[in-house]
C-alpha cells in the first residue's frame, strides 16, 4: 500500500480545475458565527454523552454524528470538527474535560458538508491558547470535491434544506469549508509506539473517506463507510456512489482484525467476531444487490421494471445494522442501475421533452372529465393504494392554475404525500415526502423544480 505523508510545512493541495478560486481559510471568530442548530430529530445529531472514552486516550466525541479522539504525545487528533455554531463549541468544551493537550492535527471523516464546517472555531481555539494552528488532513479527492461545492454552492444548500427538513436559507452560513493543509492518497501515519494511528483511505459513501486503525489497541473509527443501518447509497439528491467499491472498503477493514469498531452513526460494534460478521454481512448484501440487478439489466429490464421485480430477502437485510432508517435497499439498486445505464428512461418521448409546464396544462387539458380522475385517485387511495393514487393523480396535479379541479388534485396529492412518509422508513423519503407537500400546499414547488 502507497504512504504518503506530508510534514506540517508541507504546501496546500493543488487547486482543483473546478474551482476559479480556492476558498480561504480564515473565517470569522466563534463570536462572530451565528449558526442555527440542527432539528433534534436530525440524523445528524450525535446522540449520548458529548464524550466517551472507548479504551486508554481514545473517546467518541458527539458532532455530527460521531467524531473521534486519539490522545497522541505529540498532542491530540480529532477526527472531524464538527458542524459549528454550539454544537462545535460543546464538542471543544467537553474535550477540555478530558485533557489539556494541543490539537496537533483535525482530520476530514470525508468533503461531505458540515462535518468539518466548525474548523474555523477550533482554529481560533488553537490561536487563544497561544498554540500552533492545528494540521488539516484529508484524503487527497477532498480539495476537488470542495471546488465543486463551491461552485454549486446554492444548489447544495437548497437541496440539503429539504433533505433536513430545514427553513429556506438556513444552511446559507452553515455549510462552508475549510481547506486541508495536508493530503494523503493511500495511508498516513500519526504518533507512534502503543497509540499509533494509521489513517487509510476508505472509499465508500465519498471517494474521499478515510478510515483510522489503531493497530496496537485493534480500534477501528470507520467513518462513513460504517454506520448503523443500510449503506448510505443512492439517495435522491446525491451523485451516484459505488455499492462494490464500498464491500471492497468493508472487506478490507474487516480484515484489519480489529476487536472495537466505532461507527460514524451508531454505537460501537465489539468483539473481534462481532466486527467481522457486520462489517462482512454487509458487503455481502451489496455484493448480492449488484448481482441481481445485473442480471436483471441483461434479461433487458428498464430502471422501474428492476425496482418492481426486486425482494431483499430477510437473511440479509432485516438484521439490525441494515436498518432502512436513512437510506432504502431500492435507492441502492437505483445507484447499481445507473452505473451502467444513462439517463434514458427507455420511452422514446422523453428523449426530447417539452417543457415540464407544458406538458402539465397540455395533458390537464386533454381531461374533459377531470372529476373522474379525480375520483378514480381517491378510490385507489382509499384501498390504501396511495403509489398508485400519486401516479393518477398527476395527470391533473402538476398543471398550474387556478382551476378548482387541479386545485383539488394538488390538495390530494400533498395529503398522499404525507400518508407515503408515514409508510415508509428511510429518513431521506420521509423528508422528501413532507417537503414537497409543505411545497405543494404552499404554492412554492415549481420554485425548484417539484411537481
Amino acid at each position: 500500500m502507497t504512504t504518503a505523508s506530508h510534514p506540517p510545512t508541507s504546501q496546500p493541495p493543488q487547486r482543483s480545475p473546478y474551482a476559479a478560486a480556492p476558498t480561504t481559510a480564515a473565517q470569522p471568530a466563534l463570536q462572530e458565527t451565528p449558526v442555527r442548530e440542527p432539528r433534534e430529530d436530525s440524523p445528524l445529531v450525535g446522540k449520548g454523552p458529548r464524550i466517551e472514552a472507548v479504551d486508554t486516550g481514545l473517546h467518541v466525541l458527539r458532532g455530527q454524528g460521531n467524531s473521534f479522539v486519539i490522545e497522541l504525545d505529540e498532542g491530540l487528533v480529532i477526527v472531524d470538527a464538527g458542524p459549528g455554531g454550539k454544537v462545535t463549541a460543546g464538542m471543544i468544551e467537553a474535550v477540555r474535560h478530558i485533557s489539556d493537550a494541543p490539537v496537533h492535527a483535525i482530520c476530514y471523516s470525508h468533503g461531505h458538508l458540515g462535518y468539518n464546517a466548525g474548523v474555523p472555531q477550533w482554529l481560533a481555539h488553537a490561536q487563544a491558547r497561544g498554540e500552533p494552528a492545528p494540521r488539516l488532513i484529508a484524503h487527497a479527492n477532498v480539495p476537488r470535491r470542495y471546488a465543486r461545492y463551491d461552485e454549486t454552492g446554492a444548489l447544495q444548500r437548497r437541496m440539503a434544506e429539504i433533505q433536513f427538513r430545514q427553513p429556506h436559507g438556513f444552511f446559507d452560513r452553515h455549510l462552508h469549508n475549510t481547506r486541508p493543509t495536508e493530503t494523503f492518497e493511500h495511508r498516513l501515519t500519526l504518533g507512534q509506539g502503543v497509540r499509533r494511528a494509521e489513517l487509510l483511505w476508505a472509499p465508500s459513501e465519498t471517494d474521499d473517506a478515510i478510515a483510522v486503525w489503531l493497530p496496537e489497541q485493534k480500534v477501528l473509527y470507520g467513518g462513513p463507510a460504517l454506520i448503523d443501518s443500510i449503506p448510505n447509497v443512492g439517495t435522491p439528491f446525491r451523485t451516484m456512489r459505488d455499492a462494490v467499491r464500498w464491500a471492497d472498503t468493508l472487506e478490507r477493514l474487516a480484515g484489519l482484525g480489529a476487536e472495537l469498531a466505532l461507527r460514524e452513526f451508531g454505537p460501537p460494534i465489539v468483539g473481534a467476531e462481532q466486527v467481522r460478521q457486520v462489517l462482512g454481512h454487509t458487503a455481502q448484501a451489496l455484493r448480492w444487490l449488484r448481482a441481481e440487478v445485473v442480471q436483471r439489466m441483461n434479461d433487458g429490464m428498464g430502471e422501474r421494471e428492476v425496482l418492481a421485480s426486486m425482494a431483499y430477502p430477510p437473511e440479509l437485510f432485516d438484521v439490525d445494522w441494515m436498518k432502512p432508517t436513512y437510506g432504502d435497499p431500492s435507492y441502492i439498486v437505483r445507484d447499481i442501475y445507473r452505473s451502467e445505464n444513462g439517463w434514458w428512461d427507455r420511452n422514446p418521448t422523453s428523449l426530447h421533452p417539452a417543457s415540464p409546464q407544458a406538458v402539465a396544462e397540455a395533458q390537464a387539458a386533454a381531461i374533459t372529465d377531470k372529476a373522474a380522475v379525480i375520483a378514480q385517485a381517491q378510490a385507489l387511495a382509499e384501498r390504501g393504494e396511495h403509489q398508485l393514487a400519486l401516479h393518477v393523480i398527476d395527470l391533473l396535479a402538476t398543471a398550474q392554475g387556478d382551476d378548482s379541479a387541479l386545485a383539488e388534485a394538488r390538495r390530494l396529492k400533498a395529503q398522499w404525500l404525507r400518508e407515503r412518509a408515514r409508510q415508509v422508513r428511510s429518513y431521506v423519503s420521509r423528508s422528501l415526502y413532507q417537503v414537497c407537500a409543505d411545497r405543494i400546499e404552499g404554492g412554492q414547488a415549481q420554485a425548484f423544480g417539484i411537481r
